[in-house]
């Protein structure tokens, strides 16, 4: 088995070089990097996790939470798209992921008691509830971690612009002619982050127009899934003065608002316009081609690898709130009315 130290006699480089290019560290050429990283490749050289621990006194892991009791899952995908950028970038550093998992042994231990049993280098949390009391531990611990989806200003946190995403749907309903708009949230309650703060930017796009959001206009999506947006779709149609447009708080809750109007005989968009938020693969393949707000998940989960490696680089806790941009995709599910 090759050592840094055939690695070294192969490159023409000091073992200490050699070591900085397997532990990604910064003070390196890139041209004498990828000599050694050649070397590296061309030789077969797995590096020693416990001489590379007692080197630099990292275990070259990070430890992934994620709360199933938000009712989305990893299934969703737009999670799904996060975690894999996320996975992307940090391998790029050399990182590997361990996901949170309750064993027989630690069933009664919180998330942070887990990993640190398992001494990972930082932690990332992904659809969290707002105020969850594991969350709260992690976030008050001297960990490195980063928050994907939500805003702590006790933590390093990624999302998208929410505010500017609800502005884009509304006035773009607006500029069509539309003037009764409802909205199908992601679910109630004060825990569910993104649902609420849509909400919230709902309501302040159609004020910000003098449009009036009678009562029944915001209707309860539950978790951001398809069944979700079809039961919301069906309690809006019921309402005696129905909308004419639908901006629904994620794209499976919008296919399932469509599969709706539907079953009740009707088209969209001509009867109904609709426009999502997330821009998830099967929007742009469903007839019609779903209008919607486009998350950048790519973005969103290299940022979040970017500031948790960073965190554990200068072993300092960040409390940074990124803001990534989105932008409206037009399809075919909206139409101007007069």
């Amino acid at each position: 088995m090759l050592t840094i130290y055939d690695i070294a006699k192969i490159t023409g480089f000091s073992p200490t070089t050699v070591s900085k290019v397997i532990n990604n560290y910064p003070d390196v050429s890139d041209k004498t990097r990828n000599k050694i990283k050649k070397a590296l490749v061309e030789s077969g050289f797995k590096p020693n996790a416990q001489a590379q621990f007692l080197s630099t006194k990292k275990t070259w892991t990070i430890g992934v939470v994620y709360y199933e009791g938000v009712g989305i899952g990893l299934a969703h995908p737009f999670f799904s798209y996060v975690i894999q950028a996320f996975k992307h970038r940090v391998e790029e550093y050399g990182y590997s992921l361990l996901f949170g998992s309750k064993t027989d042994r630690l069933k009664n231990s919180t998330f942070l008691e887990y990993f640190k049993y398992s001494r990972v280098d930082g932690i990332v949390i992904i659809s969290t509830e707002e105020g969850n009391k594991e969350t709260e531990e992690i976030i008050n611990s001297d960990f490195p971690c980063v928050i994907i989806d939500i805003r702590n200003n006790n933590a390093a946190t990624v999302s998208s612009d929410n505010e500017k995403g609800c502005k884009l749907a509304i006035d773009y309903l607006y500029e069509l002619g539309h003037r009764k708009i409802a909205h199908i949230s992601g679910g109630f309650g004060d825990r569910n982050w993104s649902s609420t703060t849509r909400i919230k930017c709902y309501k302040e796009a159609m004020n910000n127009l003098g449009l009036n959001v009678p009562n029944g206009y915001i209707a309860d999506g539950v978790n951001f899934d398809y069944s979700g947006g079809y039961s919301a779709m069906k309690k809006l149609l019921k309402l005696k003065d129905r909308p004419t447009a639908v901006f629904a708080a994620g794209d499976k809750l919008a296919l399932g608002a469509i599969a709706a109007i539907r079953d009740e005989g009707m088209n969209v968009p001509d009867d109904f316009s609709v426009i999502g938020f997330d821009d998830i693969e099967l929007a742009r393949y469903v007839t019609p081609g779903l209008t919607t707000i486009r998350q950048n998940s790519t973005e969103l989960g290299r940022s979040a690898a970017d500031i948790l490696v960073e965190q554990i680089n200068q072993k300092k806790k960040l409390t940074v709130n990124k803001v990534i941009p989105v932008e409206l995709v037009k399809r075919d599910s909206c139409r101007k009315i007069n």
